[in-house]
């Protein structure tokens, strides 16, 4: 059991060890360079790995950050709703001019009904008078 737990340590230390080197900067790193780094984790598992968190690993960091951006729910995402504002208003508008433009049509096509009263026809045969009668 205890051989179990001995090889089961020198793994996690090993596995840990060695991801921590290549999610590192190859700028951050000390001593030597990054692939060096990865060459002696790998000869020397448990060595390699305390060497490098007591001299290869750059001080005051954690784990190397996360590159990935978190999923957000869309509620929570800033962007999503700015972009769900901004097309309910494109929506809106284009609501707002077809309205338009369908009013404009019916007023275009009840003209066009009514052309002989409705466009200057003049039943007393004045054209271009002012004048009461």
């Amino acid at each position: 059991m205890l051989r179990v737990v001995v090889v089961v340590a020198v793994l996690v230390v090993f596995v840990y060890g060695l991801i921590d080197v290549i999610r590192t900067d190859a700028r951050q790193t000390k001593g030597i360079s990054k692939p060096a780094w990865i060459v002696v984790q790998v000869v020397l598992p448990v060595i390699g790995a305390v060497l490098w968190f007591l001299i290869g690993r750059p001080k005051g960091t954690g784990p190397a950050p996360s590159k990935y951006r978190q999923p957000v729910a869309p509620d929570d995402d800033p962007e999503f709703l700015r972009n769900l504002e901004l097309r309910r208003r494109n929506q809106a508008e284009a609501d707002r001019l077809k309205k338009l433009k369908d009013e404009l049509d019916a007023k275009e096509h009840k003209l066009d009904d009514g052309t002989g009263d409705a466009r200057g026809g003049n039943s007393s045969g004045d054209a271009g008078t002012d004048e009461v009668k």
